[in-house]
């Protein structure tokens, strides 16, 4: 769930209503543990150092409210506000190393497998020959890790605003940033929305790892993204975006995905398991341009043996089970005409 580079100008998410949360005589062990230099260039709450009480983060959002997710810390790793937004790396009693944006878990050690696994298998294994993929976002390197298990695919290029997430990543998370080693990998550090419009018809799979869809980051939930997205998809090319959790946020879902119905020949939603993310899931929005309607449900092709050997969430059968959604989550997406 990473910041995406499709917008020129990204302001912050205000969580400023959380700093009452954070009384005055709660101290925070990452205040006392920075430089003061540091705290003195974004002043709490904008630091989002009051999410740290007891040495616990606490992963507060506007929209998941009622609810927080909490880990034990360890260490602070780092923590500094980049051009963008607040970032903090901290090693965690039982989740490893965790990577967390303007207060909101972006990936943990421990199970960032499943989202970066799904988000990159799902649309390259249901594409017949996937050469050329487009990451939209995506500075902490998993997802191109998973795309370079793919042979076929001869270039990988990545779009990330925020340089200081591709550094930082190479630094603290080398299991995930191991990805921007790989020959086919072209880095751009620039607005995807901007590098979309500048080449068009050019890839098979588009993927866009993305923010919550909270303050500027909407826009990248709304159709015009959408449009840009398949004007830069060959036929037969496949998009896949980060689609929130149907436990919290159907009401998000719905009109995406019938706003985008149009545009593409079909329009799925998919999920998988995640402990560290809202409510333990996150969902995937898939579009298929062209194709015959046919969608990405079934895998054209599966993962070699060496592979799947390495993949710990992926596999063919995964890959088809996660189409299957409650019944509620079904009919609030789809509405009554898939039952």
């Amino acid at each position: 769930m990473l910041i995406n580079c499709c917008l020129r100008l990204i302001s912050f998410l205000s969580l400023s209503h959380l700093a009452a949360v954070a009384s005055s005589s709660l101290s925070s062990p990452l205040s006392a543990s920075l430089p003061t230099s540091i705290m003195t260039e974004f002043p709490p709450p904008k630091d989002y150092s009051h999410l740290i009480i007891d040495g616990w983060f606490h992963e507060r959002g506007p929209l998941w409210p009622g609810q927080a997710f909490t880990l034990k810390i360890k260490e602070v790793l780092y923590h500094k506000k980049s051009q963008f937004q607040d970032v903090l790396v901290f090693d965690s009693e039982n989740y490893g190393k965790v990577f967390v944006l303007d207060g909101v878990i972006q990936c943990t050690e421990r199970d960032e497998c499943s989202y970066q696994e799904m988000m990159a298998h799902i649309p390259l294994y249901a594409h017949p020959n996937p050469q050329k993929v487009l990451v939209i976002g995506g500075g902490d390197g998993g997802v191109l890790r998973e795309i370079a298990k793919h042979p076929s695919v001869t270039e990988i290029v990545i779009c990330e605003l925020d340089a200081d997430v591709i550094s930082i990543s190479k630094k603290y998370l080398p299991f995930m940033a191991k990805g921007f080693d790989d020959p086919r990998v072209t880095v751009h550090v620039m607005d995807g929305a901007q590098f979309m419009k500048e080449n068009q018809a050019a890839f098979d799979v588009i993927i866009t790892d993305s923010s919550d869809p909270v303050g500027p980051a909407c826009v990248l939930f709304e159709t015009p993204f959408y449009n840009a997205m398949h004007g830069s998809l060959r036929e037969g090319g496949i998009v896949c975006t980060q689609g929130e959790c149907v436990w919290l946020h159907v009401d998000l879902i719905r009109p995406l995905v019938k706003s985008i119905e149009p545009l593409f020949d079909t329009v799925e939603y998919a999920y998988c398991t995640i402990p560290s993310y809202p409510s333990g899931q996150i969902g995937f929005v898939i579009g298929m341009k062209g194709g015959g309607g046919k969608g990405c449900k079934v895998p054209l092709r599966e993962p070699e043996e060496e592979v799947q050997k390495e993949l710990k969430y992926y596999t063919p059968e995964i890959h088809q089970a996660s189409f299957v959604l409650p019944a509620f989550a079904k009919r609030a997406i789809f509405g009554d005409e898939r039952g």
